[in-house]
């Protein structure tokens, strides 16, 4: 064969061969199978690929049967009663108005007008004891506590606590289903919690999240550690439980931080231990005892540290001691930073208020100080907090049938008046704060009868059916104002 013609064959087969396997590998009717590589020689093979390792395997908490076991216990509240109202409150008209004068007439110096409200709370006794906050029942003359099987109960407030927002109601029930206490100390930032209220009224809502972070302090609220949760905490959850992922409350719904609102990524919720230790002094005295050192305290820095000679910034300095308190008996001065408490580190001085607040008024307790580069220890006879820490449903003056304070006019009181006997009204609650008496104002008569002194009144308003009206003397206007006594 001539050699141009060899060169010309050798070509053709080599484009021949190259479509072929174009035509293979880009699909063609019927694709040539791929050669099949030789084996490498043996000494030359490759060692196994391992197996990628099983990615582990994350289970969430059964929420479900949370809910199930603790939604019965958990109960609606709701409240009615009267706030107060200045007149600064009121819309004012233009005093050139021409009504302006006739208004002012029948205008209160301070109102009395209708609140309502809502929250949630849980049953911690089969006897009927509730716990919930302390705000949502403040100032109620009506609590109302709805059960998840509807049924619903009057309930006596046995008495609230302020300083924790805690508050303890009763019901007369038996047998009722009741949640599980836990320990908010074995449950750590970025643990599973969940909370059961009624948001806007929606009751029995649920809804989960984390804890962001424990022991915290929220201005004028130094005797509770909060917990912080991201849990969707809204109007109407407060005083409703919060539990762990074992279905025990470790915290009561408090607080929200927010600029609308609503809901934004931060609440708080009271320790259950520190509830359960308000419950039970409310339960047995009517009212929480605190101890007291008589200090005011502030947080360390690294520039007062150095200032005083620690390696770091701990303790609470003491920046204020009262006289004739506790701690300026024993010693404590202002410059003195607190390191412990009866041998308990202070690493901050958030930490010191629960702790003095524990204290049983009357009993020793020692302080270790950091004064003069040195460690000292003083001891101390531990004072009684002295503040309003509890309240009942019903004001010590509104114990009477019509819920009034009351007391005779002055001499000048009647001369300014131009009346003749009447009694001026202190306080108000119950039925005439309901009805919209308010104090200032003069109770003339009684059905009609004139009413000259507190006596008369109260005989009066026992003999009453149902409903009696009162002539009252507002400013310069006279009306009745009828009371619905139920």
């Amino acid at each position: 064969m001539p050699t141009q013609t060899l060169r010309h064959s050798l070509i053709a087969a080599a484009i021949a061969g190259v479509l072929v396997a174009g035509y293979a590998r880009f699909g063609g009717d019927s694709p040539r199978p791929a050669p099949v590589p030789a084996a490498p020689p043996a000494q030359a093979a490759a060692a196994p690929v391992p197996a990628p390792a099983a990615a582990p395997t994350v289970t969430l908490p059964d929420f479900g049967s949370i809910v199930r076991q603790n939604s019965p216990a958990v109960v609606n509240i709701s409240v009615s009663g009267t706030t107060k109202v200045s007149a600064r409150d009121i819309p004012q008209l233009d005093p050139n108005d021409p009504f302006s004068q006739f208004f002012r007439r029948f205008q209160p110096p301070q109102a009395e007008t209708p609140m309502h409200g809502m929250g949630s709370g849980f049953i911690v006794r089969p006897d009927g004891v509730i716990l919930t906050n302390a705000h949502v029942v403040e100032g109620a003359s009506e609590v109302t506590v709805k059960l998840v099987d509807k049924r619903e109960f009057a309930a006596k407030v046995v008495g609230i606590d302020k300083p924790t927002d805690t508050a303890v109601l009763k019901i007369e029930a038996q047998d009722l289903p009741t949640v599980k206490l836990g320990s908010p100390a074995r449950t750590g930032v970025g643990d599973w919690v969940l909370a059961i209220g009624s948001p806007f009224g929606f009751e029995n809502s649920v809804t989960a999240g984390i804890v962001s972070a424990k022991s915290r302090s929220l201005p004028e609220e130094g005797y509770v550690p909060f917990i912080q949760t991201d849990v969707a905490v809204n109007p109407g959850n407060s005083g409703g439980p919060l539990l762990n992922t074992q279905g025990e409350v470790i915290g009561i719904n408090s607080q929200i931080y927010s600029r609308t609102g609503g809901y934004q990524g931060l609440s708080f919720a009271i320790p259950i231990d520190v509830a359960l230790k308000v419950e039970q002094q409310l339960l047995d005295h009517g009212k929480v005892s605190r101890g007291r050192l008589g200090v005011g305290v502030q947080d360390m820095n690294q520039a007062l540290a150095d200032s005083f000679g620690l390696s770091r910034p701990e303790g609470a300095l003491v920046d204020m001691v009262p006289e004739d308190g506790p701690a300026a008996r024993a010693g404590v001065k202002a410059g003195d930073i607190i390191v412990a408490l009866n041998d308990q580190p202070i690493h901050d001085s958030r930490e010191l208020p629960p702790l003095v607040a524990d204290l049983k008024p009357g009993s020793e307790a020692k302080l270790t100080l950091w004064r003069d580069g040195q460690h000292e220890e003083v001891a101390l006879k531990v004072g009684e907090l002295q503040e309003p820490a509890q309240a009942s449903a019903e004001p010590a003056e509104a114990k009477g049938r019509l819920g009034l304070a009351v007391r005779p006019l002055s001499p000048e009181e009647h001369r300014q008046a131009d009346i003749k006997g009447g009694l001026v009204v202190e306080r108000v609650a119950g039925p005439a704060a309901k009805a919209g008496i308010a104090p200032g104002d003069v109770v003339l008569a009684v059905n009609g009868q004139p009413i000259n002194d507190a006596g008369q009144l109260r005989e009066l308003a026992a003999k009453a059916g149902k409903h009696l009206a009162l002539l009252i003397q507002r400013g310069e206007a006279t009306l009745f104002v009828p009371l619905d006594l139920g």
